[in-house]
């Protein structure tokens, strides 16, 4: 094996750059280094002007995401030597404006993330005394939505937000089901008129992209395809059923 490999890393500063540019850094081909550990080698050691985000290296924070080799990734979880020999193309994530090398404008799903009300909505609380007591099959029911850690890899991935940046997304989507489905959760009528709107499930078009690139399994296609199946049940029933009935 060979101990080196390239980098072949996008480069943009908006003060000085009217297009991005790539610059290759040779780097040490380590079994246990990741793509990240591979920036942070080139930030240390070879060139500290090099913007990226990155924090727990774990696979847990999300914001390490970046293309790597044309794919949505993150690169603490992308290793070096699966990407051998190289050059190992790492460029800031698609659909997002970019502020500087790798670094991506998140603004836009920030704005959207509260829209679908991501929290336990109750009519009313439960006496201090009290807990919200869950079974394992609840649990069951909404806990492959929950380990979504916002890494907007899925964004990056959607060809829909990539056409369309009113589409509320996949990420946003898959988290009001998370609660949705929750037991201790009261609140799927308060997100269903955001949920049902023109631009968010009905926006989808089942390409799955999401879900191939969702580091944490969490499927949000699966999450927009159930709800098109609720929401679309919930609309016979008002125009089936009387008022008051339903």
């Amino acid at each position: 094996m060979a101990d080196l490999i390239t980098l072949r890393v996008t480069r943009y500063r908006p003060e000085n750059d009217t297009e991005p540019t790539t610059q290759d850094y040779e780097i040490p081909l380590r079994k246990e280094w990741a793509v990240l550990d591979g920036l942070n080698h080139i930030k240390d050691h070879l060139d500290g002007t090099l913007s990226y985000r990155w924090s727990c290296r774990m696979g847990i924070c999300g914001s390490c995401g970046m293309t790597v080799n044309g794919e949505p990734r993150l690169t603490c979880a992308t290793f070096l030597e699966d990407c051998a020999p190289g050059p190992i193309r790492v460029e800031p994530l698609r659909n997002f404006p970019v502020i500087r090398d790798l670094v991506v404008e998140i603004g836009d799903f920030m704005r959207k993330l509260p829209q679908v009300k991501p929290w336990v909505i109750r009519e009313e609380e439960a006496s201090i005394d009290s807990e919200y007591l869950q079974t394992p099959a609840e649990l069951d029911q909404y806990k492959q939505f929950s380990m979504c850690i916002n890494c907007m890899l899925c964004y990056s991935a959607c060809p829909v937000y990539a056409l369309d940046k009113d589409f509320l997304g996949p990420a946003a989507i898959a988290l009001a089901q998370r609660y949705n489905l929750d037991s201790r959760d009261q609140g799927s009528a308060e997100r269903m008129d955001v949920l049902s709107a023109a631009e968010g499930i009905w926006s989808c078009t089942f390409v799955g992209e999401c879900t191939t690139a969702c580091p944490k399994g969490v499927d949000p296609a699966g999450a927009i395809q159930r709800y098109k199946f609720t929401a679309a049940m919930e609309s016979l029933k008002a125009f089936l059923l009387p008022r008051g009935t339903r």
